[in-house]
């Protein structure tokens, strides 16, 4: 991978059926794991200003390309894209490289699986880290069917769901345009207004604020999705109604320490009653957008650094 940052060269490693792209550093800090888990439509490496800092401060960091992504599996079916799945490849990860629980930090889609694997997986997560989404109420009905109730066919959750395919074609055939409009500061990865803004970013253009990244990190994105294509990423959208019957009988509460660092000018919410699903949970914001720890990278390092640090992790 050539970039402008030090960033690890990844190994393939098959766990849970399937071959994940893993970047890897900090191996001499054996026994201190955190994994970083990126989010829609994103890399590993846009955890590259982590890796380093977190390596500094003794970690052992481990960051998939997640499946769907990269050069990992990309299974055909809809399901194994569910959070049994993806949940299973990180426990998986966990067993390939001996460790019996681990941080795990997740930003966008990363910190959905990460709040799923904790729930499913409670053993093996000592603390979470998330960034932009926080946890979201399971709520009475299923999580397509609710936001298409009040926010209508035309929002992109909705629009991947009911519409298979359509916009897989659309983001395939502009790829750089899509990350290019879409990676700035201050653009939401929501429905600012009616119609499919993620369809809109891809065919128009559209620079709607400072670019978070240099040419030569985007063009890691631009490649990785020009490989891989939209669909595998995409398919974990399609498996949000299930994911909601999944998760049915798991106790609804994240009990570990947790952090929760939010945007301020990101355009998803912040959860009104956080504290009542992640009762361990110290919340911070940012003055920043939707892309965090890209945006803010020396004040995510610090901060991050610093509660692991009163959690007498480091």
């Amino acid at each position: 991978m050539s970039n402008s940052i030090n960033f690890p060269e990844p190994k393939m490693v098959r766990v849970n059926g399937v071959e994940l792209e893993v970047f890897e550093a900090g191996q001499e800090n054996r026994g201190k794991p955190i994994v970083l888990c990126h989010g829609w439509p994103e890399h590993a490496y846009s955890w590259r200003h982590q890796v380093p800092a977190l390596v500094a401060a003794g970690y052992h960091v481990i960051v998939p390309n997640q499946r769907g992504y990269g050069n990992s599996s990309r299974p055909g079916d809809v399901t194994a894209y569910d959070i049994e799945h993806l949940a299973g490849d990180l426990v998986a990860l966990l067993d390939h490289y001996g460790y019996d629980d681990a941080t795990f930090m997740g930003h966008d889609w990363g910190a959905m699986v990460v709040w799923g694997l904790t729930l499913l997986h409670p053993g093996r997560v000592n603390r979470v880290i998330n960034l932009s989404l926080p946890y979201q109420e399971r709520g009475e009905q299923p999580w397509i069917t609710f936001m298409e109730a009040i926010l209508g066919g035309d929002f992109y959750f909705v629009h991947f769901n009911r519409q298979p395919g359509v916009a897989d074609a659309v983001l395939e055939k502009n790829t750089s345009r899509f990350l290019g409009n879409l990676y700035r500061k201050n653009v939401p990865p929501a429905e600012p207004e009616p119609g499919m803004v993620m369809i809109n970013l891809a065919r128009a253009e559209m620079p709607l604020g400072e670019p978070v990244m240099s040419e030569n990190e985007l063009a890691v994105f631009v490649s990785a999705f020009e490989t891989s294509g939209f669909t595998g990423s995409i398919n974990w959208y399609r498996n949000l109604d299930r994911n909601w019957h999944l998760l049915a009988d798991v106790d609804p509460i994240i009990h570990q320490p947790t952090l929760m660092i939010y945007g301020n000018r990101d355009a998803v919410a912040k959860a009104p009653n956080l504290k009542k699903f992640v009762p361990n949970v110290e919340v911070l914001s940012f003055d920043c957008g939707h892309w965090i720890q890209q945006e803010m990278p020396e004040e995510t390092n610090q901060a991050v650094l610093d509660w692991l640090d009163r959690q007498g992790a480091a």
